[in-house]
């Protein structure tokens, strides 16, 4: 029987995790004498190609010296903590991969956290040694200090660790002495990753994500955790509620490298994927039908943010979208509940409104950028933070705020980050960067990421994770500026734009058609403006000296989806279709 290791890679964004994979599996076929050249990216969906990060986890294996290594991919951000809690629990170890200029993130030490309290045996790679002010000596030093702080246990705190660079394809435990390839890696991970263990008895298997195929339909991914699962047999699924269902496994495969092969047994301490399987969940158990035992089912952390999504009613409805009734938006919302375990889709009272609960405005909004790229109309309203009741007093969610900042413009970060009541916990220097953290209400944090930008003139970094409930912090005072509302529908022309210039700024080009009750600017003082951007000039046949002069105007303003997101107001949707994203008034 073949020695098998489950390892998850967790790393922060742009840390190099991806690049290292690749390398692993490069270097595994090389060995594996089918020299067959890969170009590959784990980051496979355009999204994350995009953003550079990972959303949904990935599964790669590769065989090195007799021993099938599982590499289990893990998304970084907080928000996506749905996927990091089922990840995890197929794993037997972590690889904690991290930059060896930044050190520890906050959200890597977010996905460390979970690891730890799983009991999983780290080991650290300490990435990017060929870069330049690199000190992997000091970033050994935090990573250690960071697991104390995370309650580690001894034997988790004596962690072996190794340095390189995964671009270059080396790894070594000394960072000055460079390899040639990463033979010490692999050697380690067989060394000190505890081995999957074969467990004799009934099968048990929990699903931890799924696939979907459009020849053979949903297709559950999980962990064998005791017995054998087999081809053509028959299983129970033991679901949320308790019951049972029988169902057979009419194909199985286990992963070879980025695939999948079909076999006709897998074993226990083994991942595979299971065609066959009607109407399960995540989290739910295939068990023998001798003895079926359900395995204690997955946590996954409660939504903090809620959004209103609805069918776009705009006066442009219809025209850039496919997918545009109230039907089309539910069935798609619900599809994306299966999947995506941190979502929630409660129905309104009105049919064509409906509720959806997520972790975060990333999380919301990577969903909503999949849905217009797939050709969906949709408007959605301002991001809300999810209030509850404990013991009769009101709680709301709090975050951990981290923003690194050149030194001159730390004081502006810090004057708005408690301006939306946020507590200044840790300052700390890094080189020529501010390093800042602070307590903070989820609700502060929505629009205060342009904020940031517009004040650190594009140099802050801020990330954030959610930390706990605790009492309602009092309202939050914004000095937010009126908005400039299109009152006719039309062509915007330029002679119109210029004259309008010194009344705010713009989030239009001349030639751009708008309609009545758009949002198309930002107003100079705090009330909204319905102003005219049709309107040409009267044309008389008198020419007078210097009346004719070009129009100067400032280029528009231009917002990313997540940026509309925070900026638009109570009394205001964000219009998404397939090639526009627009605000506009709910009722004007």
């Amino acid at each position: 029987m073949q020695s098998i290791r489950n390892i998850a890679i967790i790393a922060h964004v742009d840390h190099g995790k991806t690049t290292l994979v690749d390398k692993i599996i490069h270097f595994a076929q090389l060995l594996d004498e089918r020299k067959e050249s890969v170009d590959l990216l784990l980051d496979n969906n355009d999204l994350e190609r995009e953003r550079g990060i990972t959303i949904l986890s990935k599964n790669v294996s590769v065989n090195y010296k007799g021993v099938k290594i599982n590499i289990i991919d893990t998304p970084g951000h907080a928000d996506f903590g749905g996927e990091v809690e089922r990840v995890l629990k197929m794993a037997d170890g972590v690889l904690l991969l991290v930059d060896a200029f930044e050190g520890p993130m906050p959200q890597t030490r977010f996905v460390l956290g979970k690891a730890i309290e799983l009991n999983l045996k780290p080991i650290v790679v300490v990435n990017k040694v060929d870069k330049e002010n690199c000190r992997p000596d000091e970033v050994h030093e935090q990573v250690f200090d960071l697991m104390f702080n995370l309650d580690a246990s001894e034997d988790q705190l004596d962690f072996e660790t190794l340095y390189g660079s995964s671009k270059q394809g080396w790894m070594s435990k000394d960072w000055q002495r460079k390899t040639d390839d990463i033979v010490e890696l692999l050697d380690t991970i067989i060394d000190v990753i505890p081995e999957a263990p074969y467990t004799e008895g009934d099968a048990q298997m929990q699903i931890t994500s799924l696939d979907f195929s459009s020849f053979v339909g949903r297709i559950a991914i999980g962990k064998v955790y005791r017995g054998d699962i087999e081809e053509g047999k028959d299983y129970f699924l033991m679901k949320k509620d308790g019951s049972k269902k029988k169902n057979r496994v009419k194909e199985l495969y286990v992963f070879e490298g980025l695939g999948r092969t079909r076999v006709k047994k897998v074993r226990a301490g083994d991942l595979c994927a299971l065609v066959g399987m009607e109407d399960f969940e995540i989290g739910d158990t295939v068990a023998s039908l001798d003895n079926p035992e359900a395995l204690k089912r997955i946590q996954v952390d409660e939504p903090t943010m809620s959004m209103l999504f609805t069918i776009n009613n705009s006066p442009f409805f219809g025209k850039e979208g496919k997918f545009v009734t109230s039907r089309h938006l539910r069935d798609r919302l619900y599809k994306e509940t299966e999947k995506n375990l941190a979502l929630r889709v409660v129905d309104t009272e009105t049919e064509d409104k409906f509720n959806v609960y997520g972790r975060g405005v990333l999380h919301l909004s990577i969903l909503i950028e999949t849905m217009r790229r797939e050709g969906y109309e949709l408007q959605v309203g301002k991001p809300q933070v999810i209030v509850k009741e404990i013991d009769g007093v009101k709680h709301e969610p709090y975050e951990t705020l981290v923003i690194d900042v050149p030194e001159e413009y730390s004081g502006k970060a810090i004057e708005l980050v408690t301006q939306r009541k946020g507590d200044l916990l840790i300052m700390e220097t890094k080189g020529d960067i501010q390093h800042l953290e602070f307590d903070v209400p989820s609700r502060g944090l929505i629009g205060l990421r342009n904020r940031i930008l517009t004040a650190t003139a594009g140099e802050g970094i801020m990330t954030h994770r959610f930390r706990e409930y605790k009492p309602y912090k009092g309202d939050i005072t914004g000095i937010d500026k009126g908005a400039l509302i299109s009152s006719e529908t039309g062509q915007a022309l330029a002679f119109s734009i210029d004259r309008l210039q010194d009344r705010g700024r713009f989030f239009i080009d001349p030639g751009e058609q708008v309609y009545k009750g758009q949002v198309i600017g930002e107003n100079t003082r705090d009330n909204d403006l319905g102003v005219n951007v049709i309107k040409g000039k009267q044309l008389t046949n008198v020419r007078a000296a210097g009346s004719d002069k070009s129009a100067n105007i400032a280029p528009k303003i231009k917002f990313s989806l997540e940026e509309a997101m925070e900026y638009i107001r109570e009394d205001e949707y964000l219009e998404v279709t397939p090639e526009n994203v627009r605000m506009r008034k709910i009722s004007f």
